[in-house]
């Protein structure tokens, strides 16, 4: 997996070269996966409507071997075979997204981790950083939220590794050095720099603390991580939360993630047990094989993209987000072509019997 999430991170990053704005690179990147796995799509749906039309014969089976399993189980297999349907066609291209999706999220928890330490030298220097930006979003390593502050926050700070932080360390200048040792001895009592080596990892591990209250007390840090008046430090049950008065976003992207879920489970076949419009009365009768199951995932699956996206940083949402609405495009139109293909089958088939 970190071999995978490497790669996608070199390929992002390569991209990011020539368009210059990480969000826009996002949803470039996103679009060339898309394209990628545009054949394993193709042979997914034809697997689906395959398993759609033998689905009413695997019903005759179950009722006739009811009390067989195991005769039950050969008539199965025999009928797939017959209609060289393999239910492992429908598994592939969920077996390579799956991995794809949690590699992409390494990446993009890789680069944000770096954007963020880099942010965090910037204000122990005195300066404010110089935000990664797209649309709405003002910082896109940071939630597209008003409960987000555009400022990095603390927590998210001290999860980051040690090797992050000596490597980003390695690339600031003497100048900001100096400055943020200064900043460090100006607000944390006792603070003795002499001796220190900067660069070791295990020194900037120890420096953590350090640097998280000098930090908090940085006045371009407090300016841009306050809430609004009011608005802060609100309790919900298990959680608190803030409105603050340089929020990062409007809660665009996980909305639209929410929606766009439930869009793409309308248009795709069987995603809830649902049956899909262009089935026979008596498949899609038949097809409904686990009303309960399909109803958990019609709510469940747009409100864990509401809370993936919420709790994530605006690039990784703005993924999720492209990638379902390609997805979503992409069923139709692959519906269409077979649906079309099949009508003039139909056409072609009644054409030889009038003959």
């Amino acid at each position: 997996m970190a071999a995978i999430t490497n790669l996608l991170k070199g390929i992002l990053e390569w991209i990011y070269t020539i368009i210059a704005n990480y969000g826009w690179s996002i949803v470039v990147f996103t679009l060339l996966i898309k394209l990628l796995l545009i054949p394993l799509d193709i042979k997914n749906r034809k697997g689906m409507r395959k398993m759609a039309k033998i689905q009413p014969e695997l019903n005759k089976l179950q009722k006739k071997y009811a009390n067989d399993k195991q005769k039950l189980q050969q008539k199965q297999s025999e009928l797939m075979r017959k209609e060289r349907y393999s239910p492992m066609a429908g598994c592939l291209p969920l077996l390579i997204q799956m991995p794809i999706l949690f590699a992409m999220f390494g990446a993009m928890r890789a680069i944000a981790n770096e954007q963020i330490v880099h942010q965090v030298f910037t204000f122990l220097t005195g300066e404010t950083p110089v935000y990664e930006g797209w649309l709405w979003v003002k910082n896109i390593w940071a939630a597209d939220s008003l409960f987000a502050s555009v400022a990095p926050d603390v927590n998210a700070i001290r999860a980051i590794t040690n090797d992050v932080w000596q490597q980003i360390y390695q690339t600031l200048s003497s100048e900001q050095v100096q400055l943020i040792v200064q900043n460090i001895s100006a607000h944390v009592e006792d603070f003795n720099a002499a001796g220190l080596d900067f660069s070791s990892a295990q020194t900037l591990k120890e420096l953590m603390p350090s640097m998280v209250l000098t930090l908090q007390q940085m006045p371009t840090y407090i300016a841009q991580t306050a809430a609004m008046p009011g608005w802060g430090n609100m309790n919900f049950f298990l959680f608190t939360v803030s409105v603050f008065q340089q929020y990062n976003g409007y809660l665009i992207l996980p909305i639209t993630a929410g929606l766009s879920q439930v869009l793409m489970t309308k248009v795709t076949p069987g995603a809830t047990g649902a049956a899909p419009s262009t089935l026979t009365t008596e498949q899609a009768g038949t097809s409904q094989q686990a009303p309960g199951m399909g109803g958990f995932m019609k709510y469940f699956f747009p409100l864990f993209s509401v809370y993936i996206t919420l709790t994530s940083n605006a690039g990784f949402a703005l993924y999720w987000v492209v990638s379902n609405l390609l997805a979503t495009a992409m069923n139709i139109l692959i519906t269409r072509y077979y649906d079309q293909k099949e009508k003039l089958e139909a056409a072609a088939k009644g054409e030889v019997q009038t003959q």
